[in-house]
């Protein structure tokens, strides 16, 4: 396939089980020092990152260390207090929890605090009242995934960063994948670029959480779906589950655009993520950008590809 990468800084990966159909990059990784994108860089993937949530929690409820009916309020005790009492692991997997969203993509804040560990991620949450009762409709919600994040790291007893890096990348072989400090990234890595040509280090939290800002590379998604659909990260029985609707196309924390197809993405400040695989033909596309333009007409085209696949 052809996918001209015109006005684009990012990396585009389309491969059917091991043959590659496309790979190139373009643009710059950063631009004051000239560091051109490859197709190995790593970068930013917003909201891409609740499906490895998802993943973390859903884990430990196959061990039997959590249920999905399990309430919020059993694990977070007098924290979050504004949290509905009847809220649920569930409710929270499918944006259906109805709580008060810190950060709300129809209302963004203005400056995003500056969040580091999970104590902050905690005070960060507090003082939103509950929206809707628990189970009443689907919301797309970026704040119940940090709280299923400080739900897991108390089950567990171990820092969130730890839970995903221990239960979902190393079992999937995604040695480019972590959740890094966005003042001071590595080698290798994207910095993201606002439209006014401004990097986004003081748009972002400094460090991610289940909500959304881990680093990865395109050919880390390409070993991230099978590994997933072939149960090295949770049991078969449970990606099944996974990836049924439970509402509004969405799973436990992965979107399903259609029939056949499993897919996540994300969006922020300099940030672009899409990535969508199709299991019986042994097809996935990944798409991740580094500046404000994003995917744009390329993503449509890559939609296009894969639904005729």
């Amino acid at each position: 396939m052809k996918v001209p990468l015109t006005d684009f800084s990012g990396v585009v990966l389309v491969s059917r089980g091991d043959e590659t159909l496309f790979a190139e990059a373009s643009g710059y990784a950063h631009i004051a020092y000239g560091v051109e994108n490859t197709v190995d860089t790593r970068f930013a993937i917003a909201s891409g990152t609740k499906g490895f949530t998802a993943l973390v929690v859903v884990g430990l409820v196959a061990e039997g260390r959590l249920e999905l009916k399990t309430p919020a309020r059993e694990v977070l005790g007098a924290d979050l207090p504004l949290i509905d009492d009847r809220v649920t692991v569930e409710h929270l997997l499918t944006h259906t929890s109805g709580i008060g969203d810190y950060c709300d993509d129809e209302n963004p804040p203005e400056t995003p605090p500056g969040l580091v560990t999970s104590a902050d991620y905690l005070a960060a949450l507090d003082g939103y009242p509950q929206q809707f009762p628990p189970g009443q409709r689907f919301h797309y919600h970026n704040g119940a995934f940090a709280v299923l994040s400080l739900i897991a790291e108390r089950i567990a007893g171990i820092p969130f960063a730890e839970l995903v890096r221990t239960r979902v990348t190393e079992p999937a072989g995604m040695t480019d994948t972590a959740f890094l400090r966005s003042d001071a990234l590595p080698a290798r890595t994207a910095t993201g670029y606002q439209e006014d040509g401004r990097t986004n280090v003081f748009s972002l939290p400094v460090v991610g959480f289940g909500d959304g800002g881990i680093y990865s590379s395109a050919p880390d998604f390409r070993k991230f779906w099978p590994a997933l659909l072939d149960g090295r990260i949770v049991p078969r029985e449970w990606v099944e589950r996974m990836l049924h609707p439970h509402a509004d196309g969405y799973g436990l924390g992965f979107w399903l655009p259609r029939p056949g197809a499993v897919h996540l993405d994300g969006g922020d400040h300099g940030v672009t993520f899409w990535s969508t695989h199709v299991p019986a033909a042994g097809l996935t596309a990944t798409l991740i950008s580094n500046d404000h333009r994003g995917g744009g007409p390329l993503l449509r085209q890559l939609d296009e590809f894969l639904t005729k696949a």
